[in-house]
């Protein structure tokens, strides 16, 4: 069957169309993402601006075209941190379902840890044993654990590399006392939670996704996303340790001249690094592999095994 799965994230909003059936791998035919980065449109009062909320449908709009053009027989659609933390989550999904007809499923951060554990699981198969799955997004921070494919645990924090670029730093490049009270805060929400983590058990594998991680992986040298999904590439603690007070010292411009860093994610990028610098200084690790399924796959697995049950 043809599926559409509406990704309205904290950076991004992403439309991905495939042709999937039970037992198989979905495979895509068309993948749009369009760059909103909502979690930095929350007005002082907690409500996403108005202004966003018009963008967003907008691109909702363009969507169901892709959709309706690609004849998919069923749309998921969900939304992440950005829209789940403003003050004014219903106002929002009322005035989508209203002017696009898109009933969007708000995700916790809990679910949304536990699907992309799915998809992790199913990448790799059995044969990685206990995974660890570690995903920063633009507003929350998720983690998982488990030898199943549902996670003995997992958590989301309020720790996404937007979020925390909006609420610490003030210049470009941040000045070394927001970097310090940054990290501060950062160690100190992760370390009462990681720890739990790992009081189920130490994992045989451990695995990051996201955009952020794979930005960090190629600033570290792993290939490039034009090899393909099957390369594998990972992200070691000693890149992390050289990259990060470089990364401190450049603007965002600077920063997106480097390799496989974009400059609608550059300005986030020093913060993604430093969680997950101390995510994995508190979880012991020296690497994260890089899997390329996470929270859309993990979706769309779900909704297959489902479909199949019933």
């Amino acid at each position: 069957m043809r599926m559409a799965v509406l990704d309205v994230g904290s950076n991004t909003v992403h439309l991905l169309v495939v042709d999937a059936h039970f037992g198989a791998a979905p495979s895509a035919a068309l993948s749009r993402k369009y760059e909103l980065r909502l979690a930095e449109q929350l007005g002082n009062n907690g409500a996403l601006k108005s202004g966003a909320v018009t963008r967003l449908i907008e691109v909702l709009h363009e969507c169901n075209e892709y959709i309706e053009q690609l004849q998919c027989e069923e749309t998921l659609a969900f939304a992440t941190s950005a829209i789940r933390d403003s003050s004014n989550t219903g106002e929002v999904l009322a005035q989508v379902r209203n002017e696009t007809g898109i009933e969007l499923q708000v995700l916790d951060g809990e679910h949304e840890a536990i699907l992309t554990f799915l998809a992790v699981r199913r990448w790799y198969g059995w044969s990685a044993g206990r995974l660890l799955v570690a995903d920063i997004g633009g507003g929350s921070f998720e983690v998982a654990i488990g030898a199943d494919e549902h996670p003995d645990s997992a958590t989301s924090m309020p720790l996404g590399a937007g979020r925390l670029t909006r609420d610490f730093f003030t210049t470009d490049p941040p000045v070394a006392s927001e970097v310090k009270a940054m990290r501060k805060y950062v160690r100190a929400m992760l370390a009462g939670e990681l720890g739990q983590i790992l009081r189920n058990g130490e994992p045989e594998h451990v695995v990051a996704t996201s955009k952020t991680f794979r930005q960090l992986a190629r600033l570290g040298g792993a290939a490039p996303s034009s090899d393909g999904p099957r390369v594998r590439r990972v992200i070691t603690k000693n890149s992390l340790d050289k990259w990060v007070p470089r990364l401190q010292t450049l603007s965002a411009r600077e920063r997106a001249e480097f390799p496989g860093v974009s400059i609608g994610r550059a300005e986030q990028l020093l913060a993604g690094a430093i969680v997950a610098q101390e995510a994995m200084d508190l979880l012991h690790v020296n690497e994260f592999e890089i899997c390329p399924w996470a929270l859309r796959e993990g979706i769309i697995l779900r909704r297959l095994d489902w479909f199949e049950a019933e």
